[in-house]
Order: structure tokens, then C-alpha cells, then sequence
């Protein structure tokens, strides 16, 4: 089977979540938020769960609305880092020009 070019795949964004419960919570707040089709358009995936931190990742045209989804969830889940990759996701943000 030939494999799919690259102007084809998903682009996907990855974020590192804090809360509790996450695993869970997540899920019932994109489908309170956005319902299951919203969700399955999400492309939710969930890379590494530790503790109260959670990096998960979805397609970046619905970046906007998990945000939105995490934001009014009645429990505290707070988004405090997105990048495109996940190289990048774990080095220390750049100083701005001063």
C-alpha cells in the first residue's frame, strides 16, 4: 500500500495539560463541549499520562475548540504548553527581545 504525502497527513499539535483525573476528564469535556463528531474531528490521542500532567495530541484545525472545551470543564484542567512537535514541547520557551 503506498503511503500518504505529506500535504495528506493530519497536522497535529501537542499539548502538556495539568489536572486531575485526566484521562477521564478530557474526553467529558471535548464531548460536553463539541459532542462526537466535534471529538472524532479532534484526532485525540494521549502520548504520556503522569500524575496530575498529561501531553496529548490533536489535529491542528480543532486546537481552538479542545482549548475552549478545556477551559469551561467545571474542573480545574489548564493547557501550559502547545508546540507542533515534541521535541519541542519539553525545551524552556525562548526569551523575548527586550
Amino acid at each position: 500500500m503506498k503511503s500518504l504525502s505529506p500535504s495528506q497527513k493530519e497536522n497535529k499539535r501537542y499539548l502538556i495539560v495539568k489536572g486531575t483525573n485526566l484521562q477521564k476528564n478530557i474526553e467529558k469535556a471535548i464531548l460536553d463541549f463539541i459532542g462526537v463528531l466535534g471529538m472524532s474531528r479532534t484526532g485525540l490521542g494521549f502520548i504520556e499520562t503522569r500524575g496530575d500532567y498529561a501531553i496529548i495530541s490533536v489535529d491542528r484545525e480543532a486546537l481552538n475548540e479542545v482549548r475552549a472545551s478545556l477551559a469551561i470543564f467545571p474542573e480545574k484542567i489548564s493547557v501550559e504548553r502547545v508546540s507542533g512537535t515534541l521535541k519541542a514541547l519539553g525545551k524552556e520557551p525562548r526569551k523575548p527581545f527586550k
